[in-house]
């Protein structure tokens, strides 16, 4: 009896060590587990934004060139590109949309036609910042107005733009081989929506989003 009363008498001291292994336990993983949390939470919302502009660069490029050299063309590709960054991404986020001339391979051209790099001084695009508005009037007397305002000098507006198949309308870029293809680029910011940064000593205030996308213009007969 003395031998089973000691034994017994020990199992809520067992309990207790188990009960108390358990929380130490807990504790150490789980900083681990919010840790991973958070990262798929931040990846989540970042490949989202990926996947939302590159999409808005494709439909916007595909505006672009439908609306060829129309007066008002600008306006409508901003508006798409608008449009289709939604929720869970935050058009509030989208900083630039650039609208440029491009070759083949979807290389940036100069003024010339000739292959240069985005944001140089003589790169054939008009930037477009998401701040102030813009407002153009087509054929008809309707206007459309859209939150960008372009950045500097408009280097390729619409009436140098060419969607003649000869390639001689009147003011084409020079360097024009025939129809243009347009392309579409949008830079997107996205910023830390968790402390996971702070956890991990992460630097920065977040990631800096850019695609874009371009297509050939539809040829004038």
């Amino acid at each position: 009896m003395s031998m089973a009363h000691r034994r017994s008498g020990n199992v809520p001291e067992r309990q207790g060590r188990e009960t108390g292994q358990a929380l130490v336990e807990f504790a150490l993983v789980i900083p681990i587990f919010l840790v991973v949390l958070m990262a798929v939470i931040e990846f989540a919302f970042l490949l989202n934004g990926q996947l939302s502009i590159n999409f808005a660069t494709r439909d916007g490029a595909l505006i672009a060139a439908e609306a060829g050299n129309a007066t008002g063309a600008d306006c409508v590709v901003l508006q798409k590109v608008e449009q289709d960054v939604s929720a869970p991404a935050n058009r509030a986020n989208i900083s630039r949309v650039q609208i440029f001339w491009t070759n083949a391979n979807g290389q940036p051209l100069d003024t010339s036609g000739n292959v240069t790099t985005f944001g140089s001084g003589t790169q054939a695009a008009d930037t477009y910042t998401r701040t102030g508005t813009t407002t153009c009037t087509f054929a008809d007397g309707t206007t459309l107005t859209v939150p960008y305002a372009l950045s500097g000098t408009a280097n390729y507006p619409t009436s140098a733009r060419c969607s003649d198949i000869l390639g001689t309308a009147e003011g084409c870029l020079t360097g024009h081989p025939g129809i243009d293809t347009i392309g579409v680029q949008v830079t997107y910011f996205d910023g830390w929506r968790t402390p996971l940064h702070n956890l991990i000593g992460l630097l920065g205030t977040g990631w800096t989003l850019t695609e874009s996308n371009q297509m050939r213009m539809e040829p004038v007969l």
